[in-house]
């Protein structure tokens, strides 16, 4: 199957970004492992972090290193998806971590990715990110998506909180702070390090290209709202705030970026991207030949400053996902959907994928952000 089919998918959207793929009750899937003896682990959080902006608090998950004492939960665990295992609330592993704020892809969620978010924490860092009111998973319409300044406020935001709250500002480093994304997260990732969007270029790429994902998903009708489906207009760009499209949302607490297949790839400003003064690492999921134009990066690679770009071979857009649960094909067949939403490249398993994925992500930043205190 290619790249470009699956990751434009009509039903797939449906079910990301109406939230079939919902999470389970934490304390449905816990076990407590107060008897263990205690030792080093990965530890998770739920907090709020407060957006004046939005006039609401934001869901924000935190991974970081921490005592492995008190209940396990599985987080990001569903019909379709497996979990990945962290201590609920444990205390956190004295030390001073880098600090990586993490963008969900468009409809998704910040729990579909612990599967990675724990990984890096194991490798000594500090985690968070927040669930994007809008384009979350069953919170999401057209008309929000390109709506970045909201999403890199939404970044910012849990930056301050993590830098002024206990426990985490003993606990971070807070001269090394870096910002992940994935897919939409990676443009607001790569946003948050300097970059600007150009509204008449996003035009232009829908214009030429209506069959890419965000083009389709423009002109569908279609938006979610509290995991239901709602009929809305279809969404033209050219009614986008262009002012507030184009503003400058660089913070300069951000010293590295890591962005996996970006939107708007075709979308940015060039004199912004070159003006970049953060590193960048660019990660394309798959090859030059089979990467949906819409994300395909070695355009702003060429562009940006400090830049290195790699190519994960084999994989698609959605190997990104967390590894599918047994019986997740079965359920996809029945919502009238083969399983795209865990089928890679064909040639390897999306548990290697993840594992040279895991390595090149955390190599990154640890080249970016320098030695850890």
């Amino acid at each position: 199957m290619k790249a470009k089919i699956i990751f434009g998918s009509p039903v797939l959207v449906l079910v990301l970004a109406m939230g079939l793929v919902v999470q389970s009750n934490a304390g449905d899937q816990a076990y407590d492992r107060a008897d263990q003896e205690p030792g080093e682990g990965i530890g998770i959080r739920e907090i709020k972090v407060a957006s004046p902006a939005r006039g609401r608090d934001l869901d924000v998950t935190v991974w970081y290193p921490a005592s492995a004492s008190g209940q396990v939960v599985l987080a990001g665990a569903d019909r379709i998806f497996e979990g990945t295992e962290a201590y609920a609330d444990a205390p956190v592993r004295p030390g001073a971590y880098p600090l990586i704020v993490f963008s969900h892809g468009s409809g998704a969620s910040i729990h579909k990715m612990s599967w990675l978010a724990t990984r890096l924490a194991e490798k000594g860092f500090i985690v968070a990110g927040p669930n994007h009111p809008g384009t979350t998973s069953g919170d999401s319409t057209p008309e929000d998506t390109p709506k970045l300044w909201q999403r890199t406020d939404d970044l910012s935001n849990v930056i301050s909180a993590l830098l002024s709250e206990a426990p985490w500002r003993s606990a971070i480093a807070a001269d090394k702070i870096g910002v992940l994304g994935f897919s939409l997260g990676g443009a607001a990732a790569l946003e948050l390090a300097g970059a600007r969007a150009d509204l008449d270029a996003y035009i232009r790429y829908c214009d030429t290209y209506p069959d890419m994902a965000d083009c389709v998903w423009f002109a569908g009708g279609r938006g979610y709202r509290n995991r239901e489906a709602i009929d809305v207009d279809k969404f033209d760009l050219r009614s986008v705030d262009k002012e507030r499209f184009e503003q400058s949302n660089l913070d300069p607490r951000i010293r590295a970026a890591v962005l996996v297949d970006p939107s708007l790839a075709l979308a940015f400003d060039e004199a912004s991207v070159a003006n970049i003064r953060s590193a960048l690492h660019f990660i394309n999921l798959g090859d030059p030949d089979t990467v949906p134009i819409s994300v395909k990066a070695d355009g702003l690679a060429g562009r940006a400053p400090d830049v290195t770009h790699s190519w994960i071979m084999d994989a698609v857009h959605f190997s990104f996902m967390p590894t599918c649960a047994d019986g997740a094909a079965a359920f996809m067949r029945s919502i009238g959907e083969p399983d795209a939403l865990c089928t890679d490249g064909g040639l390897r398993s999306r548990a290697d994928i993840h594992a040279e994925l895991e390595r090149d992500i955390a190599e990154a930043f640890e080249r970016m952000l320098g030695p850890r205190d």
